[in-house]
């Protein structure tokens, strides 16, 4: 059965170039998310319809809240603390100091505070991408062999850890239990006409919204992987969304001009954009990273 939706809109032309990782901040009713090949971060307040941005100094692969003005960075060099009142980055920990081809790319901080990142390379081609686990002062690689890690994120119970290749059209099902990955398995598989799968989120009925790189929309997923719902967009690359609003009944989504000729791009005007769309079903609250010292 499909999910009702309403009133798709486009609710900052911001025309990222690559548009990625929204989360969203209930006490600023703000969605936070990164446009990686401009290297900026941006911030779009619901409230004013305003949006403000900030240069980074390198791609950064997604933003994780931390605090207030406090938050997680992935970029190329690995995690880096990023204060937005002040526009300063501090690198917290290297990923991956050897492979300089590569950079990280998409996020997910789970209930417990333990943010899930990937890596991938830039290049698109080889697999060298991972996928890793934070705790809040160590990171652990959980998974490799990937050439473009996407959409980690957690079923509702907590036991599952959902996690994309996109060059692959595959998203895997991991059991989690105490941070601890295991039973690696595949969950769904994408046909070429529906897309390459980008970033996902869970609603709060265990469904699963993924993106559709070159899909023009979202497609939303049961527990068992049947395809249930779509949201289509005005553009073809569709990134990443998230659940906003007071009731979670917003999904904020973000868009790419990465790959569009000049005429795509004259037929997709809003490319890039940050899109809106009321839903029937909430989303589940953003978790904050938990810091140790």
């Amino acid at each position: 059965m499909n999910l009702s939706t309403s009133n798709v809109r486009c609710v900052w032309d911001v025309r990222a170039t690559l548009g990625e990782g929204p989360v969203w901040s209930a006490t600023e009713r703000s969605v936070w998310f990164v446009d990686i090949k401009q290297r900026r971060i941006h911030c779009f307040d619901t409230q004013s319809q305003q949006g403000r941005s900030w240069s980074a100094p390198e791609q950064p692969g997604f933003i994780a809240a931390v605090d207030q003005n406090v938050f997680i960075v992935g970029l190329k060099t690995g995690l880096h603390r990023f204060d937005s009142a002040r526009g300063e980055f501090t690198l917290l920990s290297e990923v991956e100091p050897t492979l300089p081809g590569n950079r990280l790319n998409d996020g997910y901080v789970d209930a417990n505070g333990h943010l899930w990142f990937g890596s991938m390379d830039d290049g698109e081609q080889a697999p060298s991408g991972a996928l890793y686990r934070f705790d809040g002062n160590r990171t652990v690689c959980v998974d490799r062999g990937i050439c473009i890690t996407n959409g980690p994120c957690v079923s509702v119970d907590g036991r599952t850890l959902y996690h994309t290749d996109t060059v692959g059209r595959t998203t895997y099902a991991y059991d989690l239990n105490d941070g601890a990955l295991t039973s690696k398995r595949v969950f769904t598989r994408f046909a070429a006409a529906e897309g390459n799968p980008d970033g996902s989120v869970i609603d709060s009925e265990g469904c699963i919204w993924t993106a559709m790189w070159g899909g023009w929309g979202l497609l939303r997923l049961s527990p068992r992987g049947e395809r249930i719902g779509k949201i289509a967009l005005p553009c073809a690359n569709v990134t990443k969304a998230v659940f906003g609003g007071d009731d979670l009944k917003t999904l904020y989504i973000t868009t790419a001009r990465k790959g569009l000729s000049e005429s795509a791009l004259a037929e997709q005007p809003l490319a890039g954009g940050l899109f809106a769309v009321d839903v029937s079903v909430s989303g589940l609250p953003t978790n904050k990273l938990q810091l140790q010292s």
